[in-house]
């Protein structure tokens, strides 16, 4: 089994020594995204929904460059700096996932930056 690390054009930067996904046989697993604009490769500023909407988008480019979908995520972790938003959040992570929904940790945490949202992911596609 080949290990590929996945660099996508349209994505944020990775703001450390990772890959933004790594497949691994039929698994992508994808590293904490935060709301970053991948043009501007800055922080975004704005409430919780606008920052998971920019996170879940980030996911999405990253799946697409790896040939899954949303639909293909068995897996999310996400990581509030704000126990509070937990309800605001879940509304916009519904947009994305629908009924297709993952398995899922959420807990609140303190981040190094002024980020109120993170996730990450594990999605299965068989080549």
């Amino acid at each position: 089994m080949a290990i590929e690390r996945i660099f996508p054009h349209n994505a944020p930067t990775p703001r450390g020594p990772y890959s933004p996904a790594v497949r691994a046989g039929d698994f992508i697993y994808v590293s904490g995204q935060g709301p970053i604009d991948p043009t501007t490769d800055k922080l975004i500023s704005g409430d919780i929904q606008q920052q998971t909407r920019q996170v879940l988008a980030n996911i999405k480019r990253i799946l697409d460059a790896a040939g899954a979908t949303m639909a293909d995520v068995v897996k999310c972790s996400v990581f509030l700096k704000n126990a509070g938003d937990f309800k605001a959040m879940n509304e916009v992570y519904t947009e994305f996932f629908g009924t297709d929904r993952p398995a899922r940790t959420t807990v609140a945490c303190e981040f190094v930056s002024d980020m109120l949202v993170e996730i990450d992911c594990v999605a299965y596609q068989p080549k």
